[in-house]
């Protein structure tokens, strides 16, 4: 039987490198973002290096396209083994900036996102009694630091909603949740920021080593290739560096 997994967020960033690494171990992967050149190219460059994958654009916002997801992933192989809420937004700004906006934003993506993907894929889950949902914290969801203080509370809910989850699963079925919390990490999140106060603070907090997307990639790579009856609940992984 051919292992499936959907990536929300697949078109950039930790996304893209856990598509690719997974199409690797043989996993089919359903690819899902906004930005369909970027999901079209993914899906070739998986593909020309023999591993299989489809696409469909995906709004995580919006209940109704993340069950056609989930949908649409079912139809292709009858199963659904692994689901990656990985779609994140991180415009960090000083509070009395006032950007509520940017805050409506990081609740819905963040958020509403990952309960969106849960509610497409739980009750599939349930009925053939095995899944894996691993939804993308952060390390701005274990401690809040000046800037993130509603970045960090979206992420401290995807923590809390996560346990709840696992707690609730029916210990009959082979269902795991997974928590991962990244670092610092070189992707595209940083060029929500639109707070040039954050920006600067960024500049004067010195130089590390930052984590790669394929260093999250690994670490996710890891929990769902795990035997079924090990549940890794939370990877936490920062640069070697970061404070």
């Amino acid at each position: 039987m051919t292992k499936t997994a959907i990536i929300t967020g697949a078109s950039s960033g930790i996304g893209q490198a856990t598509a690719k690494e997974l199409a690797s171990k043989g996993y089919h992967v359903m690819l899902a973002a906004r930005r369909e050149d970027r999901l079209v190219e993914l899906k070739k460059e998986i593909e020309d290096a023999g591993g299989s994958a489809q696409y469909k654009v995906t709004d995580v916002t919006s209940a109704d396209e993340m069950k056609s997801l989930a949908e649409a992933a079912l139809e292709k192989t009858g199963n659904i083994d692994v689901l990656v809420n990985n779609a994140g937004l991180m415009p960090l700004s000083f509070m009395n900036k006032l950007k509520i906006d940017e805050w409506d934003q990081m609740v819905d993506v963040n958020i509403k996102g990952v309960l969106y993907g849960i509610a497409a894929v739980l009750p599939i889950m349930e009925k053939q009694k095995f899944g894996h949902i691993l939804n993308v914290s952060s390390v701005a969801g274990h401690q809040v630091f000046k800037g993130s203080a509603v970045y960090s509370g979206t992420k401290y809910a995807v923590r809390a909603i996560s346990e709840g989850l696992r707690q609730e699963i029916d210990p009959a079925n082979e269902i795991r949740v997974t928590i991962v919390s990244p670092g610092a990490v070189e992707t595209e999140l940083t060029n929500t920021i639109t707070d040039e106060d954050v920006l600067n603070s960024f500049k004067e907090g010195g130089k590390m080593t930052m984590l790669q997307a394929q260093d999250i990639a690994n670490a996710i790579s890891y929990a769902v290739e795990q035997p079924s009856h090990v549940d890794v609940n939370e990877i936490l992984i920062r640069p070697r560096q970061q404070p």
